[in-house]
């Protein structure tokens, strides 16, 4: 059996410190994953993460166009941010990390996701599904992220420490119903 994204209940957000005294939080609105879970052995398990970077939205169309500018992701040159597995950790039941590569303008390195499984439940609709949830920290800058502005009382406009958060559910997908031949 195979797992689905169901895109309705998961989503991909970021946030930055915003002038030094808050944050400002973001979603990609546009993203597909491809999950070969493995139920028995979740060590072995392969997530790709393909993120459109134009479709990043943080409420505020002026700061989502500089976003996308060759400033920040420089979504018209690099249209994708990616993520792909290398190898997982796991440490109990619910709990382990994941170790993988992220490409972000044309630039790849390696972060590590702290990954909780949140349990399976049946849906009213007879459906299987499973819930994760997944946190990163990272510097932008290690991925050629550097602009910024100087405050007049000290500090910088753009916080370099990256939070990322990821709520993510599957859908169970059901195996193909073997039919036996019938001789004619």
């Amino acid at each position: 059996m195979g797992w689905n994204v169901d895109y309705a209940h998961s989503q991909i957000q970021v946030s930055l410190r915003h002038m030094m005294i808050s944050n400002v939080r973001g979603h990609f609105e546009k993203y597909t994953v491809d999950a070969q879970i493995n139920e028995e052995h979740p060590e072995e398990s392969q997530v790709d993460v393909q993120i459109e970077a134009a479709s990043v939205n943080t409420k505020m169309e002026q700061r989502d166009a500089h976003l996308r500018s060759a400033d920040f992701l420089d979504a018209e040159k690099y249209p994708y941010i990616t993520f792909k597995t290398k190898r997982n950790q796991v440490f109990d039941e619910q709990h382990g990390k994941m170790i993988g590569d992220l490409t972000i303008k044309g630039v790849t390195r390696q972060v590590v996701l702290d990954v909780e499984y949140q349990g399976q439940s049946k849906s009213p609709w007879g459906t299987i599904n499973a819930g994760f949830t997944a946190h990163a920290k990272f510097n932008r800058k290690d991925w050629g992220l550097n602009w910024n502005a100087a405050l007049e009382t000290g500090g910088w406009l753009v916080g370099d420490e990256v939070k990322v958060e990821i709520d993510i559910e599957f859908v169970k997908t059901p195996e193909p119903v073997k039919q036996e031949a019938v001789p004619a």
